[in-house]
């Protein structure tokens, strides 16, 4: 076990946000945290790690304990770093210790030449001391660790002298989690860890987070993320902690079968006491039945009450309809020009850009940050003009458009007024209807559009959507700012539409629900996968797969085609030969220490200080060589 929290409560002004909460973490662990924004999930990981305090019952009782000898890490805001360092320097700063034994044992080797008797035989123990911890922590191969994170986390292509104030926020971050990673803390603490990464960033934080060798305690509004790594799921609700066994979709589906469980054993038992009540109204006058009264009375006073359902949440409905049918060939886009900026700041992100969209297809836009998603669902809709090609929309077509900074609505409007503004014929009750839909009720529908939170002004535009009644919807971003509850919403809303979608989205939970066909935008081309966002990661699983298992026949056959290619085939050619003969290197290099190690332990050779001396200096040199190959081997790639 890690770590025990019993009977935490937390109160702000009087109100529990934390109620008698109480869990362990086991070593290995993976667990996710969910819950309403301010439910308490932040709060909770700062009472985890001693930032913040916790209150005790009135008995007194209260507690965390964190078992002998473990360490907790957590990701802070920009994780500490010093802006005048650099990469490579932040990144070796929990190597410290390691690095200091490292010279320490070259200082002892070059010492070990120039001593003999008692003193040489002192600075041997002090060396083998060394040695034995610098091959415990696994200190040959640090510098590998660290360039595994650095170039997972997207500073592959990046100079490692790069210095951190130069970096942007959310490179900074992505900094901060790397260093986090190096750390490697018996618990790894994430709030929110997936914001800023791209998709190819964080399937490669998926897979290293799987494979840590410590426990993992995540916050979380990614909910594959949640669903490839956790085995536990912690839901905070009106203060209170519930645990739930496996990942977030069985935690969404048991969920579910709870409320409805408890709905309706409510629903029973608000019968059964109405019953026995009507009973004693009826009777409890009566002498012949008065006992007969009393003793249903004394009934319904020892009936455990079932909680009842809670109606704090507010969940937002969310309807799309149409009204035309358009139709079957909605879009054709042939030869275009993806530019984005204007005049000198003008820059062109594909030359040609050409697909078509059936109706009824849920269109997928993904690809890295900047490949220009958001940049072509701008373009289709001509609100980025292109100098070339041909962008052609059906007759009957009518476009509803969800953009993800909300630029559209007009902040010094009211909600009320943005509506009434749009669609003048509505009463003031059905605007108010409408609104309440979206959770905007009472005097926030008078408040202008500028106070309103993210997830607030998500909800608008979703009305304004549902209002709009567009038989293709063009979505960018629409999970951003809305809590779990209201993303489920949207989703389910968006699965059920039978009209078109074109959708651009980071939320692969989204995409996996929703998505009839993914079209990847890489290095200003597309490529199209028929399926959801299950049989896109497949398939590009299946693809990088058989590119290194290509047979070199088919490449040349392929590459031979241009000089382009003959000379990338060479190149490649000379990559493989270089690894080959590094993996003949390492292997030679494991086997020589392996020899090494065990003529150092021949108690015979440590009673001979200068063979001693001479074998743990090879010793090092073979490390040095082994951990020089490793690095070498790590960076290569096909």
């Amino acid at each position: 076990m890690i770590l025990s929290a019993e009977n935490l409560y937390k109160y702000y002004n009087g109100e529990a946000l934390l109620k008698n909460v109480s869990f362990t973490i086991e070593d290995k662990e993976k667990i996710g945290i969910v819950g309403v924004n301010g439910c308490g999930k932040s709060t909770l990981l700062r009472i985890i790690i001693g930032e913040e305090t916790f209150d005790k019952t009135a008995d007194g009782k209260g507690s965390i304990t964190i078992s002998s000898g473990k360490t907790i890490g957590i990701l802070k805001q920009n994780g500490g770093l010093d802006s005048d360092d650099t990469i490579i320097g932040e990144m070796e700063k929990p190597f410290e210790k390691i690095f200091a034994v490292k010279k320490r044992m070259t200082e002892l080797e070059a010492l070990m030449t120039s001593l003999s008797g008692a003193d040489l035989e002192q600075v041997s123990v002090e060396y083998s001391e060394l040695s034995a911890y610098f091959e415990a922590v696994d200190g040959y191969r640090t510098d590998v660790r660290i360039n595994t994170v650095l170039n997972g986390m997207g500073f592959g292509s990046m100079s490692k002298d790069r210095v951190i104030s130069t970096l942007s926020g959310g490179e900074k971050t992505r900094l901060a989690l790397a260093k986090l990673l190096i750390e490697s803390p018996d618990l790894l603490i994430l709030d929110e860890p997936t914001n800023h990464l791209d998709m190819d960033t964080l399937q490669w934080l998926e897979e290293y987070l799987k494979s840590y060798k410590g426990a993992v305690l995540v916050v979380s509004h990614d909910r594959y993320f949640l669903d490839r790594l956790v085995s536990r799921v912690f839901e905070i609700h009106n203060g209170v902690l519930r645990s739930y066994k496996g990942n977030y979709s069985a935690y969404a589906a048991q969920k579910k079968l709870d409320i409805a469980r408890q709905n309706k054993e409510y629903e029973l038992q608000q019968k059964e006491i109405a019953r026995l009540e009507d009973f004693v109204a009826r009777h409890k006058v009566r002498a012949t039945s008065a006992k007969a009264a009393k003793s249903k009375q004394h009934a319904i006073d020892r009936i455990e009450r079932v909680e009842k359902p809670d109606e704090s949440i507010r969940i937002p409905r969310i309807s799309l309809e149409y009204d035309i049918t358009p139709p079957k060939e909605i879009l054709s886009v042939e030869d275009c020009e993806l530019c984005v900026g204007e005049g000198a700041g003008k820059k062109l992100i594909a030359e040609s850009v050409s697909f078509k969209v059936r109706r009824g297809e849920k269109i997928a836009f993904v690809g890295a940050n900047g490949a220009g998603k958001t940049s072509l669902l701008k373009l289709v809709q001509g609100i980025i003009p292109h100098s070339k090609g041909r962008i052609k929309w059906a007759a009957n077509v009518k476009l509803s458009y969800f953009e993800q900074e909300h630029n559209d609505l007009h902040p010094q409007l009211t909600a009320f007024e943005e509506i009434q503004n749009r669609f003048p014929s509505m009463s003031e009750l059905m605007i108010r209807k409408c609104l309440a839909s979206a959770l905007i009720t009472g005097e926030d529908v008078f408040k202008p559009i500028s106070v309103l939170s993210g997830g607030e002004k998500a909800k608008l535009c979703f009305c304004i959507m549902a209002l709009t009644r567009g038989n293709v919807l063009i979505l960018d971003e629409p999970t951003n700012h809305l809590d779990l509850y209201s993303m489920e919403v949207l989703e389910d809303a968006v699965a059920q539409f039978d009209g078109t979608v074109l959708l651009v989205s980071h939320d692969r939970y989204l995409l996996s629900k929703t998505a009839s066909k993914i079209i990847e935008i890489k290095n200003g081309c597309l490529e199209q996968f028929d399926g959801g966002y299950d049989v896109y990661a497949a398939a590009k699983a299946q693809q990088q797969t058989e590119e290194l298992n290509k047979p070199s026949a088919e490449k040349t056959n392929k590459e031979n085609k241009s000089s382009r290619g003959r000379e990338k085939r060479a190149e490649e050619a000379k990559k493989r030969q270089l690894i080959y003969e590094l993996e003949k290197d390492i292997e030679s290099a494991e086997q020589r220490i392996s020899e090494l190690e065990t003529e150092i332990s021949d108690p015979k050779i440590s009673s001979d200080f200068e063979k001693m001396t001479k074998l743990c200096s090879e010793l090092e040199r073979q490390k040095n060589i082994l951990d020089e190959k490793m690095l070498i081997w790590s960076q290569q790639e096909i």
